[in-house]
């Protein structure tokens, strides 16, 4: 009689190395593929006001992203342990950095993308019910001041349902857990090969003539206001120097919808093979998202004018090219599909972030009970922590105000408007994940100096030219951001720095865990 096979236990760490080369490329898709592909390009529009220079922002998004998946893999490879980004900053730097890098990670990257995503998820739900909209109160807005309310809505409700439901599927174990990420992540991949394949067939002679025939003039452009009297005010138009700032801002929207990729990095203790096949899966997921990113906006140029790209109703600019070829039917087909790829996304971003709160837990730097394995070899409780806390911030709503009057913003039903709370936190940290990308591969070249003789059965490709290229085009995008968009670059630096005394009060009351990591 034939056996079952049984995946590998690692008895040091207690994890099941039960992901392959497919499994682990499809976190790496499958984290990287959310709504933001589906909505960006819109303001990346209005930001560079052209068809040629829309395509070069996600080119540079691009290659930023498959050089840094390329270095990472060295890292990955060299130190293949759960937690990924967090022990890389902490082996190259100091402990401090690796916690600084979690503390950020936990407060607002990963809670925030997975409120973010599970909302999306609720609110495209309502293209398909109509019940489900962002005004069917079941708690209204109980405004708690000037700038914020607290309200649950039913999409807030079905976010926070979606949440509890895919961090339960996760404490099942991992089999469970990548049974879905591979179902999820291999329908979104069709859904989103599927829209390009309906706009390109569906194409428009007139739109594309008129969009390629002027491709490289901006129009129609934002203006970017500088935060400091120094800095002189630009926009797109304003020669060299404009379009090459209005390059740099427009990173902001299209790095997010391409961030991700490296999750797969804090799952490295249950990759099979994880010095092999963590560095491939990084370079195959990376290299057929941007793939599918650059097509879809060349999808987008083929069935709507520019202009209507840059004023696509909510930014829906994937919704608007599917109407466009397919009438009102390609608004629920869109919603359809973004709602697979959401619920993907966040199967992909639970299970992976979990993995780098339990290693901070086994270092002493959170809470204990999330430095244990559940019976099932999963850290249940890191789980179980994470989940909390994206709830917590599906439910705060800011409170919206006119520029120039003051005055409260209403909708278009006469009621007072009201934003997301983890949409400004979104916006904060995206500087901030920029800096820790360049720490992170600053840490490549000095851990090649402070370990000479370390086995790295992947080496970064290029090194050092084309890791230092990414180090210097990173900092550029970020002293841009930093000079042109002071309200959600400083922030993001102040909830980093808001660490450094978490970190010493850990470390005053916590000690490392050096006990089995399985519960008893």
């Amino acid at each position: 009689m034939a056996q079952k096979t049984v995946e590998v236990e690692d008895k040091q760490t207690g994890f099941i190395r039960g992901l392959g080369l497919l499994d682990s490329t499809m976190i790496v898709a499958g984290s990287m593929i959310g709504s933001g592909i589906f909505l960006v390009s819109t303001d990346i529009a209005n930001q560079v006001g052209s068809p040629g220079w829309l395509l070069v922002v996600w080119v540079i998004t691009g290659l930023l992203t498959i050089v840094g998946a390329l270095s990472y893999g060295e890292l990955a490879a060299m130190m293949p342990k759960a937690g990924g980004v967090y022990v890389y900053l902490r082996e190259a730097f100091s402990p401090l950095w690796g916690f600084l890098y979690g503390w950020t990670f936990f407060l607002v990257i990963q809670a925030g993308g997975l409120a973010a995503v599970a909302v999306a998820f609720a609110t495209y739900m309502g293209d398909v019910v109509p019940q489900v909209r962002s005004t069917a109160w079941i708690i209204p807005p109980i405004d708690i001041s000037r700038n914020y309310a607290i309200s649950l809505s039913w999409p807030q409700l079905i976010a926070i349902l979606m949440l509890l439901l895919l961090t339960f599927i996760n404490t099942r174990g991992l089999r469970l857990a990548k049974l879905v990420q591979n179902s999820f992540t291999s329908a979104k991949t069709l859904a989103l090969f599927g829209l390009i394949l309906i706009c390109i067939i569906g194409l428009k002679a007139d739109v594309i003539a008129q969009n390629f025939s002027n491709m490289w003039t901006p129009q129609g452009v934002n203006a970017f206001a500088p935060g400091f009297d120094f800095v002189p005010a630009v926009s797109a138009t304003s020669g060299a120097l404009g379009m090459l700032i209005a390059l740099c801002v427009a990173q902001t929207g299209s790095i997010f919808s391409a961030d991700g990729w490296y999750y797969l990095t804090f799952t490295a203790g249950e990759v099979k093979e994880p010095r092999r096949t963590i560095p491939l899966s990084l370079v195959f997921g990376t290299v057929l998202v941007i793939g599918l990113y650059l097509l879809a906006n060349v999808a987008y140029l083929f069935t709507l004018p520019f202009s209507e790209i840059q004023n696509a109703p909510d930014g829906r600019v994937a919704t608007a090219s599917l109407n466009a070829v397919l009438g009102d039917v390609g608004k629920v087909v869109m919603a359809i599909a973004i709602m697979i790829s959401t619920f993907g996304a966040n199967n992909g971003l639970i299970l992976a972030g979990a993995r780098l709160i339990y290693t901070m837990a086994r270092d002493g730097l959170f809470f204990r009970p999330a430095g244990t394995l559940n019976r099932r070899h999963v850290p249940g409780m890191a789980l179980i922590f994470q989940c909390v806390w994206a709830c917590v911030l599906v439910l705060p709503r800011t409170r919206s105000y006119d520029d120039k009057t003051g005055a409260v913003k209403l909708d278009a039903a006469g009621s007072p408007e009201y934003g997301s709370l983890y949409n400004n936190l979104l916006d904060y940290v995206v500087f901030a994940i920029l800096i820790f990308f360049v720490m992170t591969i600053l840490g490549l070249f000095v851990l090649r100096y402070k370990r000479p003789d370390a086995e790295r059965p992947y080496k970064a490709w290029g090194y050092p030219l084309v890791p230092a290229i990414y180090i210097m085009a990173a900092s550029a995008i970020s002293l841009v951001q930093l000079l042109y968009k002071p309200k959600t670059t400083w922030p993001g630096l102040i909830i980093v720095l808001t660490g450094i005394p978490v970190y010493f009060i850990w470390r005053m009351f916590n000690k490392p865990m050096t006990g089995p990591p399985l519960e008893e």
